[in-house]
């Protein structure tokens, strides 16, 4: 089938229930690449999910009410795909009503993605999102901040927190190379769950990590960069600032490697 879809709770929405949305800003997503009707990660996203919706409702649907609405998704459409699903509450945005309310769940498929293939140049702006630990609707800050930086001649933006370390991109997570150590920033970020399954399977390859503070004064320094998000585990990075960084192939084939160890879960 060539299908995709747009279910709420589990079956096709209507144009009545998609109107309140438009727009609406209080709601939380995850993003999947389904492949062969099965995710990577899928503990990642319910975790996500999990959280997110008891920050944002005080409560959260269990895991397998979750599993079955991404089913009833990925059941109706190609065997690879792209999938978000969205939490977001009856009551709407701008009241205080809801934490009664169970939370609706809309899903959306669509064409299967990668991701660009590089090398990409970063912009550098002062930024930090609301609530970064949650990935939350409604950040129009990362479109115009793209907008922005493509404007001045850079493919996308880096930022920089108040005390000028680099945290995230738009809508990516940023990881370092020294040549032998995969370096994660320390800042307040998401935690992306391409991000968690790259860390976990590093650590089964027994490859070194380590969190450390990064500013664009530590740029010169290192041996690599990528961003990586749901479509991707590492798009290689030459500029970031001002920096040129070198290209590192061994660090992309390693990140690659481990996403792809990996197994694939169907839902």
């Amino acid at each position: 089938m060539t299908s995709f879809v747009t279910h709420i709770d589990g079956r096709p929405a209507t144009a009545d229930e998609l109107a309140p949305l438009a727009f609406a800003g209080f709601a939380h997503f995850t993003a999947a690449q389904v492949r062969d009707g099965r995710i990577r990660g899928l503990d990642l996203h319910l975790r996500r999910l999990r959280h997110a919706s008891q920050e944002l409702f005080g409560r959260a649907l269990p895991d397998e009410r979750m599993r079955a609405l991404l089913r009833a998704a990925t059941a109706e459409g190609p065997g690879d795909h792209s999938l978000t699903a969205t939490v977001y509450s009856r009551a709407g945005e701008f009241t205080a009503d809801g934490p009664a309310a169970e939370p609706a769940v809309l899903v959306r498929t669509g064409p299967a993605a990668t991701g660009p293939e590089g090398p990409l140049s970063l912009a550098t702006v002062a930024h930090e999102r609301d609530l970064p630990g949650v990935k939350h609707v409604g950040e129009v800050a990362k479109t115009h901040l793209l907008r922005q930086a493509v404007a001045a001649g850079f493919d996308d933006a880096a930022f920089l927190d108040r005390r000028g370390r680099l945290s995230e991109a738009t809508i990516w997570n940023l990881a370092f190379w020294d040549g032998s150590t995969v370096l994660w920033p320390v800042a307040d970020v998401l935690t992306g769950t391409t991000m968690s399954i790259v860390r976990r399977r590093l650590d089964r390859l027994g490859v070194p990590q380590r969190e450390r503070e990064i500013t664009p004064a530590d740029l010169p320094t290192l041996a690599g960069a990528v961003v990586m998000n749901s479509w991707t585990p590492g798009v290689p990075v030459h500029r970031v600032g001002s920096a040129p960084l070198p290209e590192a192939p061994a660090f992309l084939d390693l990140l690659h490697k481990a996403y792809a160890a990996e197994p694939l879960v169907a839902p």
